[in-house]
């Protein structure tokens, strides 16, 4: 089951990897295959092309980074059961890693990614060599997250239009410029019978989503338990994760270092990538270094 046909433009997945329960998990990589490995999972309602340049970035230097679609999401397979809560995630990131070799992973996640890696992390359920949380933490704010179900529940009949689509992610996202060639929308919808173009995701998943205060307690046990290397990265201008809810994961997680994107709203790797990746690298450079350098670096002459 998926929401339509894909467009023409859509980019096609580099990878496909067994999930939990049967689920076919499609991904992306960059980078040395021997790299140190990088996972990258994306937020609610986004895909795997929400890391393209971030996984780039680090592929360039040296890391073997890999995004890939959560399940009822993108080009990766619809749960049968309709079951997307937090669980059955961490299963899917436990079969990615055991798919790509078993090594020890650096868990980066946006939101609801971010949630997937804080319990896989906390709970000792992926064995991880350090952690990036990305505008998220046990404490977010409840008008940020009614904010976002609206803008995933708009239009269910479908939108007639790219322009349509344009329009409803602008009105989402006023921060950022609508763009004018509408080609890269292509990725974030599916064109159905009706001839009506849908968002990529299953609907069902966000019926599954966890109760506010269950979430919390379960990502402040997580929070706590924290021994590895961790950096929080929040977007400056975030309505879900606010300065005191990032100051409430450090005090859980004394140990974790934090990055605050100015200018960036919640999906910061989208924003400001640029700033993003470069905070990403730098704290992975003296975390989890890369045993060789590039190609690139390596040719050039020493000083």
């Amino acid at each position: 089951m998926s929401a339509g046909t894909r467009l023409p433009g859509t980019p096609t997945p580099m990878h496909q990897w067994p999930g939990a329960r049967g689920v076919r998990i499609a991904g992306d990589a960059w980078g040395p295959v021997d790299g140190p490995l990088v996972l990258l999972q994306h937020g609610g309602g986004q895909t795997r092309h929400a890391w393209k340049g971030a996984g780039e970035t680090l592929g360039a230097a040296g890391y073997r980074a890999v995004a890939f679609d959560a399940r009822g999401h993108g080009d990766s397979d619809w749960a049968p059961d309709g079951h997307y809560g937090q669980d059955v995630m961490v299963e899917d990131l436990e079969c990615v890693v055991a798919a790509l070799g078993g090594r020890r992973p650096v868990l980066v996640g946006a939101s609801m990614g971010g949630g997937t890696s804080l319990v896989a992390a906390g709970e000792g359920r992926v064995d991880a060599v350090a952690l990036v949380l990305v505008d998220v933490g046990p404490r977010i704010e409840a008008e940020g997250v009614d904010k976002i179900q609206a803008f995933m529940s708009r239009k269910p009949e479908g939108f007639s239009s790219l322009d349509e689509v344009a329009d409803a992610i602008a009105s989402y996202q006023p921060h950022r410029t609508r763009p004018r060639n509408l080609d890269g929308l292509a990725k974030n919808v599916r064109l159905g019978a009706d001839g009506k173009y849908h968002w990529h995701w299953d609907p069902r998943y966000r019926s599954s989503r966890q109760q506010l205060e269950q979430r919390r307690l379960r990502l402040e046990d997580c929070s706590r338990a924290l021994t590895l290397p961790t950096l929080l990265v929040r977007g400056g201008l975030s309505d879900l994760l606010s300065e005191a809810g990032a100051q409430a994961f450090l005090d859980l997680c004394p140990h974790s270092e934090f990055v605050n994107v100015t200018g960036a709203g919640h999906m910061v790797a989208g924003d400001r990538n640029d700033i993003f990746a470069n905070a990403v690298i730098e704290f992975l450079q003296r975390t989890v270094t890369v045993k060789r350098p590039p190609a690139a670096l390596q040719d050039m002459p020493s000083r």
